[in-house]
């Protein structure tokens, strides 16, 4: 915007000073053509006057020499007897334009050289003819050192136009430019960062409105923490109930049914409290090591694995693996996939989880030997909503990444995640 508001003054000044510029350029040009001429013109008028005077005088030779000599306009006169006194100039006195005013006209001539004035006088002696030029440098005379004055002079306030706009593009676009980075860092999860009202009256309004609604985006934020934290009493409270009415249940196949049916209950409200706090967790731009987060949760799932006496393979990398998605995402993404297979598989099956970085990506892949995934419908496999793979797919698209699920003897999740620079500390 600065730079933008910089070219548009300066084209404008530009095109208004070149409106002015260049007719007072010719009107300077013109000023000096007819500042010569007049000069010349007013030399032949007072020669004129001497020969009028002076006519017949042996001394009319001298006096003209001296009269001329003092200016810079190149004088002659012209005898009757076609004799040449002041400047001498070559076939003067057989000049078509010297026998034209010996006939009694006055008239200028302008050439390509330069301007000639004829001036008759007419005498008892007969008729004398006062011949004034000036050639093309007296009639450009000063006009380059006046172009170049007002040319300097046009440059300077273009600057001085340029200077201004850029301290008036400055003011209105530096509170822009500031407000724009202060919504960076909302985006990024600082919800305490708040603009500073500057510059114009439109930025300064620009920038309350914005600080209002980062104040209105905290409220919700806030509120929707204490939706979800009564959400989540709520739905645990009769699920614990629940469960110590299936304890109480006395037929055994009855109650381990429905310890069952409670069990997929709490895992699905577990994911639906975790899903709904996603959006208050994000505080800063996301990113983690997934190296580490998968060596935490198979170290958290490895004591169930050991109760079950379910083998469990972990494949890790020697270096960090940074992916764009926050940790608390990663980790309940790696726990929906282990937790699967710890409820859909018998408690021995064997669990493999590795973790490779081919090129630019990071994959996760999660295996077991169990019977493999039931093809029908999430709604219509017994124990199952498909919630939990639901949201983990949700949050893996977020990032361009990509969950794919094969099932043959035993299945296999394959989690490829977008790998980036460094690990965000």
């Amino acid at each position: 915007m600065r730079r933008r508001i910089g070219w548009l003054v300066a084209g404008t000044t530009s095109a208004v000073i070149l409106g002015f510029v260049i007719p007072l350029c010719l009107l300077v040009q013109t000023l000096a053509h007819e500042r010569a001429v007049s000069s010349a013109q007013d030399d032949a008028d007072d020669v004129a006057l001497v020969v009028s005077g002076l006519h017949g005088d042996p001394g009319l030779a001298d006096v003209v020499r001296t009269a001329t000599a003092s200016t810079d306009v190149e004088t002659s006169v012209v005898t009757p007897r076609r004799r040449v006194l002041g400047a001498q100039v070559e076939g003067l006195a057989a000049d078509p334009d010297v026998a034209r005013a010996r006939a009694g006209e006055a008239f200028t001539v302008a050439d390509d050289s330069g301007v000639t004035i004829l001036t008759p006088v007419v005498t008892a002696d007969g008729t004398y003819v006062v011949r004034a030029r000036v050639d093309e440098d007296q009639l450009s005379a000063g006009v380059t050192r006046a172009w170049l004055a007002i040319g300097l002079l046009g440059l300077l306030l273009t600057v001085l136009a340029i200077v201004i706009a850029d301290r008036l593009a400055r003011r209105i676009a530096t509170p822009v430019t500031e407000l724009a980075e202060v919504a960076l860092r909302l985006r990024d999860g600082e919800l305490d960062a708040r603009a500073v009202p500057t510059g114009p009256p439109e930025t300064v309004e620009l920038a309350e409105a914005f600080n209002q609604l980062a104040d209105r985006i905290s409220e919700l934020l806030v509120a929707e923490r204490a939706a979800v934290g009564d959400l989540s009493h709520r739905l645990r409270t009769p699920v614990t109930a629940l469960r110590l009415d299936a304890d109480a249940v006395a037929d055994p196949e009855v109650a381990d049914r429905l310890q069952s049916h409670v069990a997929q209950l709490q895992r699905t409200v577990d994911a639906i409290v975790r899903d709904a706090r996603r959006p208050v967790r994000h505080a800063m731009r996301p990113g983690c090591d997934a190296r580490a987060v998968v060596a935490e949760r198979m170290a958290f799932w490895s004591a169930l694995a050991e109760d079950q006496e379910r083998p469990v393979e972990v494949t890790l990398p020697d270096g960090p693996a940074p992916v764009p998605v926050d940790a608390a995402d990663l980790t309940d993404v790696l726990d929906v996939l282990v937790d699967n297979v710890f409820a859909h598989t018998p408690d021995d099956t064997a669990l493999a989880v590795r973790l490779a970085v081919p090129d630019d990506h990071v994959v996760i892949e999660v295996a077991d030997n169990g019977p493999g995934i039931d093809a029908r419908p999430p709604g219509e496999r017994p124990g199952s909503t498909g919630l939990g793979l639901q949201i983990a797919r949700r949050t893996v698209a977020s990032i361009g990444g990509t969950i794919d699920i094969r099932s043959g003897e035993g299945t296999t999740v394959l989690l490829s995640l977008p790998s980036t620079q460094h690990v965000p500390a």
